[in-house]
């Protein structure tokens, strides 16, 4: 079987699953991203050469706390989530590698980097109790059209590297042509939305795009410490799990900030 055939029923694979887990059911949901999430602790803790179960109980009560009838959206948790992806981001930008070796460091990265992102992924479709699944298939359309088109436009017109150290093929070419297309496709989104207005749309697709590709230049940064290429093999053709969520969860606080308390 060629790569691109395996890649593409990967793919397929992967999509239906997500896609049909969210739209069955607010619990089909949250139980698949539990599954996802615990994969993906999992694929960290082989970068950090990290085994211990204490990540694994703690998501075992962030997925309690999401399945609760009553969500209470609790300021501080958001607050410490955002904090924590910020000081991500800053090692990002300043080129300093992120500290792995001691318990509380690789503790504190799965909490930061994994456990609460992905308890705010979980709880990004719900307005007011209310499950709205429209909200986060919109979010995944904008993303891949982001990756989509950063790479059609870094691949055909890249020339200046974006963050060479930690990603040499990435572009600001590729990155301003993802932001674009984003934000085209959130107008689009907000002419057939119910939920929100265009313009929200448009900064919602902005947010996604910027962090989403923050987002995978951290996890680029994780797996060149570690001198790997994919942080797993559970998708054959594509890498590990973290490899195809790494936008995703870490967006998901930044969307969920400007959701819940700027809107």
């Amino acid at each position: 079987m060629s790569n691109l055939l395996t890649r593409t029923l990967s793919a397929l694979v992967y999509a239906i699953l997500f896609i049909s887990a969210i739209l069955f059911s607010a619990e089909t949901y949250i139980g698949l991203l539990a599954i996802f999430a615990t994969v993906c602790i999992w694929e960290l803790s082989k970068l950090l050469q990290f085994k211990n179960i204490i990540p694994y109980i703690l998501l075992a009560c962030v997925v309690y706390m999401s399945v609760q009838t009553t969500i209470n959206y609790n300021p501080f948790l958001l607050g410490a989530t955002l904090v924590g992806l910020s000081i991500l981001l800053y090692l990002l930008i300043s080129t300093k590698p992120i500290k792995t070796e001691t318990f509380s460091q690789k503790v504190f990265l799965q909490i930061i980097y994994l456990i609460l992102p992905f308890y705010f992924l979980m709880n990004l479709p719900f307005i007011n109790n209310n499950y709205y699944p429209n909200i986060i298939i919109y979010i995944i359309l904008i993303i891949w059209t982001n990756d989509s088109f950063a790479f059609l436009v870094g691949k055909n017109f890249g020339k200046r590297k974006l963050f060479e150290t930690v990603s040499p093929k990435k572009t600001i070419e590729g990155f301003i042509g993802g932001l674009v297309f984003s934000i085209i496709a959130g107008f689009i989104i907000g002419q057939y939305s119910e939920n929100f207005s265009t313009l929200n749309w448009v900064i919602i697709s902005i947010i996604v795009a910027i962090f989403g590709s923050l987002g995978d230049l951290v996890e680029s940064k994780f797996k060149r410490q570690a001198n790997i290429k994919d942080s797993g093999t559970i998708m054959p053709g594509h890498g590990g799990l973290l490899d195809r969520l790494d936008s995703l969860f870490f967006l998901a606080p930044f969307v969920y900030l400007y959701i819940h308390y700027i809107m």
